[in-house]
């Protein structure tokens, strides 16, 4: 059920961003006169799913999910109808228009994407707001993860500042960036009292950009654990544990915080195991319990809302819009930049790079509409970032041949322009097919 959803979210996230798009190219065309022959949702070789026509256009979803087009009388496409072109051109063809308007007609698309990413990161931020914690805030420190330990954080400390940036909010996500995206050297922590310095392998880079790692975090909160829910029908339901009980040790051995205790009860699979919890802040218990196939006993951790005080923004129309306009900025900045790392050497593309599976994941296996629209903003501005890099049979590559057209006063001939779509059209399926091969490989790894 869960790949079902995940797959949903990533078919109607898709289908909004394509149908936008191409009608950021469709009215432009429209308002220039200028005929559009078809506008289909997924491409339809062969044949489609559905269609009707309209006046001079026809409207139709195809079988192919892969994009989407409209089809412009008169424009060099993917559609490759030389038939068309061997004509003289007429007055509502794309080929007879300034070269302005051309370039107008071919930017709609892009600009739609660009805007509806601003515009939907505003709207996450003045529907939900952001919650957060407050790096103060976290009294015991971090848990770290295997990786955090290779990086050189241990549990307990407290991370201050990447590369002199302080962080305010607690959390990897920021140093994970600053390393891959910014190349950071240096992390400024607090352990046992004592502020210090700690080096970050420039290793790191790769790693922490690697598939293998995607899903791993460097560290969490530490917190105890005081049990908040026990699942029925499981070993602890059976058991004699209580809400609010504090789990601090496994076998007369001591587990202060939840990971601890996690961690040395997972390798326990289908184990009889004695569990000591302090109850009613005061008695010390000892419960005897037989853990599931999977090292699981049926108890869960309050949320750390419970343990910590969480902070709350909340932002009016007037502020979530130019917000979201500055967070699209700064995913946009953090593209370019991770392209550079690529260009580099310091990014392996193998390893970072994802097709329609790896983007699936990212809406979680639960329908969340908050995670929902922020995903979709964050699709619709990598949608407008790639169709504007300089390949031809994209827009960029069509926006390119454009501008030359502008400065120089020389319109490419049509068959050259049959040709660079020809050969563009190649490089974007060649890059499709090898991103969704990783996936593919990934899976069978």
């Amino acid at each position: 059920m869960g790949y079902l959803i995940m797959a949903g979210q990533l078919f109607l996230s898709l289908s909004i961003l394509i149908v936008l798009h191409e009608m950021g190219h469709f009215f432009p065309a429209r308002w220039f006169k200028t005929r559009v022959e078809k506008f289909y949702l997924f491409f339809d070789p062969w044949f489609s799913l559905f269609k009707i026509k309209k006046g001079e256009t026809e409207y139709g979803i195809g079988w192919l999910p892969l994009g989407g087009y409209v089809k412009i009388s008169g424009m060099i496409d993917e559609s490759m109808d030389r038939e068309q072109m061997a004509g003289p051109p007429q007055p509502w063809e794309f080929r007879s228009k300034p070269a302005w308007q051309r370039l107008i007609i071919m930017l709609g698309g892009v600009t739609v994407n660009f805007i509806l990413g601003f515009f939907l990161y505003g709207m996450v931020l003045w529907t939900w707001g952001e919650e957060f914690l407050p790096t103060q805030n976290v009294k015991y420190g971090i848990a770290v993860s295997k990786l955090g330990e290779d990086m050189g954080l241990r549990d307990g400390d407290q991370v201050l500042a990447v590369n002199g940036r302080q962080l305010t909010e607690f959390g990897d996500n920021q140093v994970r960036r600053e390393i891959v995206i910014n190349n950071a050297k240096s992390l400024e922590i607090e352990r046992d009292g004592q502020k210090m310095t700690l080096p970050i392998d420039p290793k790191f880079v790769q790693v922490l950009s690697s598939y293998a790692s995607k899903d791993e975090g460097l560290y969490g909160v530490r917190m105890p654990f005081v049990i908040g829910r026990i699942a029925p029908k499981t070993p602890a339901a059976d058991a004699d544990f209580k809400l609010k009980d504090r789990i601090i040790g496994v076998n007369g051995q001591p587990t202060a915080y939840y990971h601890e205790f996690s961690k040395m009860v997972v390798p326990l699979k289908n184990k009889a195991i004695k569990v000591t919890v302090l109850r009613n802040q005061k008695d010390t218990v000892i419960v005897p319990v037989t853990t599931t196939a999977e090292g699981k006993i049926g108890v869960a951790s309050y949320e750390p809302a419970y343990y910590f005080k969480i902070e709350r923004k909340d932002y009016t129309l007037g502020q979530a819009l130019p917000a979201g306009v500055v967070k699209g900025v700064a995913f946009l900045g953090d593209q370019v930049k991770a392209f550079g790392q690529m260009f580099k050497g310091k990014i392996k593309a193998s390893e970072s790079l994802g097709g329609f599976a790896s983007i699936a994941t990212m809406f979680g296996d639960v329908w969340d509409w908050e995670r929902f629209w922020r995903m979709t903003a964050v699709l619709s501005l990598i949608l407008a970032f790639m169709n504007l890099l300089p390949i031809p049979a994209l827009d960029g590559g069509h926006v390119m041949f454009l501008l030359y057209e502008i400065v120089s006063g020389r319109k490419p001939s049509d068959k050259f322009m049959e040709y660079a779509t020809i050969v563009g059209f190649i490089i974007v399926i060649g890059l499709v097919l090898f991103a969704n091969g990783l996936d593919i490989f990934r899976i069978f790894k």
